[in-house]
């Protein structure tokens, strides 16, 4: 294992690991182009798997012969939904469809669909060393379906009712012939479905039709029994003769009482007109009579006469005295002529009262027998009531069976389903394809073979070189002695990396501090293992009440190796912690990720990644970490003031929020400490008394009252060697 010379920070030397590469060109290259020749012979030895597809449409069908009606109500029923694809895509796997599709086009004949019966030496050698099931144990039949099932595939197209059956196979021909079949036997199982419905509807109906016409005769046989024996005959299909007859006396009872109230005012005129004297040839009654008519004439006849003659004889003339008694003589025939109209009129009145009276009576007795009937229309009602179901069930029933049966036609019942789009022959393989894959394995090899490379070099040391520019050789030492606790040895750091500066140094940046400095290595100081060891921070934070710790790292990753140490012990006492990597140089997240491309605090703060995301669990122990992430660090740093957001949903999820700073000042720490009770710690695995004394000088002039000093050594060095 080679390192570099104790306490000299060094730097990857890109020129010397180019020239490398350069160096072994030719290597490379027969290498890339062996593996290139190696690839197109697999990919000619291979055999070519051929690919169709056959598509579905999903959806209501009536038969041709449906009327418009029809048509209509099933083109408005709800349209099939989600649910409804997924179970058609699950039946057209079904073993029952599949089985019927392998022995109609008789599969199990192909050895493409049998391989246990021609396996293969490694496949015999896997069964003898029972490292793999024996294909043989189980049945022919089950072997072919593994086979065909193996090769299919089907599935719903996104946003669409098309279900798409896709077959895989060596033959061309049968890649197309399979889905096909797939296709026709699947719309004649649905189309079968339909007929055995029908059929099973009309074999249903036949019994129940018949019991419900005797029902009906029953029913209608019991009416008309009631209404016999009941005398509640209808007239007019609607009314019974009860309330028929009360109706008619009511009508003529109502015209009689207008006759004599009609007949007693013309008696009244005339009675008024005769007791006054006044002229009564005004009245209806004698101006009809033609008798009157006649005296009026006679009357009027002599009053002429007497006029004529006034004027040539005198009043006590004979003539005139003649004419004057024939005139008072028929005066007194027309009074008596009034006075008979005047009784006829009477006695129409009197036959007017006696007809209403004997209506009225005739009313009263037909009444009570209808009001006796209305009663027993309450039970004819309730047997006409059950006889009109039994009537709208036996005709609902008829039209059912008349359209089952008329749909008893294979040809009458169609699968609600039809092909979009058939399976073709293919001409093109769909694997393997031999440019692409020779292409792949051209550039990973040539990729894979210069990373080995520099990794090589790198291993060497030849690519490393000192930051300070010299030329010396990098000095070859052992990181860690005890194979037991390898990853101590790079917790702390004994390669010093160059100190970079903290992403907090853009805030800082931004506001035109420039409080980045370069610290310059100091001698190792002795910790004090009671007062400044990993065990005692870890000891003092468990009982402190704060929530939120920032960890300063003033000479770079070795004291970020120590944050991460006192995070794993924390996590390993039972703490709820998690660690934010705020550094530069994101050594942190080398240390604890997983993946060091996994998202991060960056990526959240550019809103390239969901909170949730950036949460990742410590290979080594139970903590939890928010990388640094991938994004730009400026470009992030320009929202931390969200940072408050995040760091107070942590600390309610969280026992403890630990934010590895780097190499961070005063002002840049204050950005996320702002009315914030926090610990302020000093990662100081080499004590270097000018550091301290400078920041804890800082920091309690900026009002931070508690700065705890963290060393690491052979405390880190424990802690991580029990995680790992």
């Amino acid at each position: 294992m080679s390192s570099v010379v104790r306490d000299q920070d060094v730097d990857i030397d890109l020129g010397q690991l180019a020239r490398a590469v350069w160096a072994r060109r030719l290597r490379i290259l027969t290498i890339t182009l062996v593996a290139a020749g190696v690839a197109f012979a697999g990919a000619k030895i291979i055999s070519p798997q051929y690919r169709s597809e056959t598509r579905i449409l999903i959806e209501p069908r009536a038969p041709a012969f449906a009327n418009t009606q029809q048509a209509n109500e099933a083109g408005a029923g709800p349209l099939m939904d989600e649910l409804n694809i997924a179970s058609q895509v699950q039946l057209l796997q079904s073993a029952d469809l599949l089985k019927k599709v392998i022995n109609d086009l008789k599969l199990y004949n192909l050895p493409e669909f049998d391989d246990a019966a021609n396996g293969s030496a490694m496949s015999s050698i896997l069964v003898k060393l029972h490292l793999k099931k024996n294909p043989m144990e189980n049945p022919p039949e089950e072997r072919v379906i593994d086979a065909f099932v193996e090769r299919l595939q089907v599935y719903q197209v996104p946003g669409s009712r098309v279900i798409g059956i896709n077959f895989t196979s060596k033959d061309p021909k049968l890649a197309a012939a399979i889905p096909n079949a797939m296709a026709n036997v699947y719309l004649s199982t649905q189309s079968g479905a339909k007929l055995a419905s029908n059929s099973e509807a009309t074999r249903w109906l036949e019994p129940e039709i018949e019991n419900l016409r005797q029902k009906v005769s029953e029913a209608e046989k019991k009416v008309a029994e009631y209404r016999t024996n009941h005398g509640l005959l209808q007239t007019n299909g609607t009314t019974t003769f009860p309330a028929q007859q009360l109706n008619d006396i009511s009508a003529e009872l109502t015209r009689v009482r207008g006759d004599k109230a009609n007949a007693e005012a013309r008696a009244q005129a005339v009675r008024n007109a005769l007791s006054s004297g006044e002229a009564s040839d005004t009245l209806p009654d004698i101006m009809s009579s033609q008798a009157i008519q006649r005296l009026k004439a006679t009357e009027s006849g002599l009053q002429s006469q007497i006029s004529d003659l006034q004027t040539s004889l005198l009043n006590s003339h004979p003539r005139l005295k003649s004419l004057r008694a024939q005139l008072s003589d028929i005066r007194g025939q027309i009074r008596q002529e009034t006075q008979k109209i005047l009784a006829s009129i009477e006695n129409e009145a009197k036959v007017a009262d006696l007809r209403a009276s004997e209506l009225e009576r005739q009313k009263d007795a037909v009444q009570a027998n209808s009001a006796r009937a209305g009663e027993d229309e309450v039970g004819l009602n309730a047997l006409e009531r059950e006889a009109n179901a039994q009537r709208q069930l036996l005709e609902t029933y008829l039209v059912r069976y008349r359209e089952a049966a008329s749909r008893a036609d294979s040809n009458s019942s169609p699968a609600d389903a039809r092909i979009v789009s058939r399976a073709i022959e293919p001409v093109d393989p769909y694997f393997p394809k031999v440019v692409p894959i020779v292409v792949v394995a051209t550039v990973a090899t040539l990729i894979l073979s210069a990373i080995v490379t520099m990794l090589a070099e790198l291993f060497s040391g030849r690519a490393l070189r000192p930051v300070d520019g010299s030329r010396d050789t990098v000095e070859a030492e052992t990181v860690a002695e005890d194979k037991n606790v390898p990853q101590a040895a790079s917790v702390v750091a004994a390669v010093r990396r160059p100190v970079q500066p903290s992403m907090l140094a853009v805030v800082t940046e931004n506001d035109g501090k420039d409080v980045i400095e370069e610290t310059a290595a100091a001698e190792e100081t002795p910790e004090d293992d009671n007062e400044f060891s990993i065990a005692s921070v870890a000891d003092y934070l468990t009982g402190s009440r704060a929530s939120l710790v920032i960890a300063i790292s003033p000479t770079g990753d070795n004291g970020s190796a120590v944050t991460v140490a006192l995070t794993r012990m924390l996590a390993n006492a039972g703490c709820r912690v998690i660690l934010i990597d705020m550094t530069g140089s994101g050594y942190p997240t080398e240390l604890m990720a997983e993946s060091q491309v996994a998202a991060g605090i960056t990526d959240l703060l550019c809103g390239e990644a969901a909170f949730g995301d950036t949460i990742h669990s410590d290979r080594l122990s139970d903590a939890h970490l928010i990388p640094q992430g991938q994004s730009d660090v400026r470009r992030a740093m320009r929202g931390v003031d969200r940072l408050s957001l995040l760091l107070d949903a942590l600390a309610a999820a969280y026992d403890l929020v630990v934010v590895e700073c780097g190499a961070a000042d005063v002002a840049g720490v204050s950005r996320l400490t702002r009315s914030r009770d926090v610990e302020i710690i000093l990662s100081l695995p080499e004590m270097e008394e000018t550091i301290f004394v400078t920041l804890m000088t800082e920091f309690q002039a900026a009002g931070y009252e508690r700065v705890v000093l963290m060393s690491g050594g052979e405390g880190a060095e424990q802690v991580l060697g029990q995680a790992a």
